[in-house]
């Protein structure tokens, strides 16, 4: 009998379940997105059941903020349960950065644009009061909510993987130059933003 050439699942499968290079930022990053798509789901069905009401102006925005701040239960799980997949065992700086990294950098982008906005002296500055609210909400219930879910998250019994995963990596062939990152990111990049540009201009 020949042999056929493995193709498919067959080619791949014992390389699926392999950690990648950087499991903890992988694990923050799936916590983070869980933290996102959980509170924007419960704000799109709180919308459409008419609890935030467009007149009510800024209802639609304090209720995501407190959304994305209880929401740290399932960042804080679901980030562990991939960081405990990927044989991860650095859990502290895992759960930390799970409830830091994201909202930190959006804080900074976010805080140094409103000092351009208080410097021109504008009434549409965001006031110092607020962002000590924003930061007490953060470091008093996110953050020890997302260690709350780390907790039950790593307690968690993994369950057995489907395929054995092969000592040896598979070598990965030589790619075309059109199939680079930085290809790949700038046409992936160009599309949403000539939509948008289209629509706003």
């Amino acid at each position: 009998e020949e042999l056929q050439e493995e193709s498919g699942w067959k080619l791949v499968h014992g390389d699926v379940l392999r950690p990648p290079p950087y499991p903890l930022l992988l694990s923050v990053s799936v916590g983070t997105g869980m933290q996102l798509l959980g509170m924007s789901l419960i704000s799109i069905v709180c919308a459409m059941l008419g609890f935030l009401s467009p007149a009510n102006r800024g209802g639609l925005l304090t209720a995501t903020l407190l959304l994305f701040t209880l929401m740290g239960v399932p960042a804080g799980y679901f980030g562990s349960i991939t960081y405990k997949s990927l044989r991860g065992s650095q859990w502290k700086t895992l759960t930390m950065m799970t409830g830091i990294l994201y909202p930190a950098i959006i804080f900074v982008i976010f805080f140094m644009l409103n000092l351009f906005i208080w410097g021109r002296g504008s009434s549409g500055a965001v006031p110092f009061g607020t962002f000590v609210a924003l930061l007490s909400m953060w470091f008093c219930i996110s953050v020890p909510l997302v260690f709350v879910g780390a907790f039950f998250g790593f307690k968690q019994p993994l369950a057995d993987p489907p395929v054995r995963t092969n000592e040896i990596p598979r070598q990965v062939p030589e790619q075309a130059w059109y199939m680079g990152a930085q290809l790949t990111m700038l046409i992936g990049g160009i599309l949403p933003f000539g939509a948008v540009f289209i629509e706003l201009f």
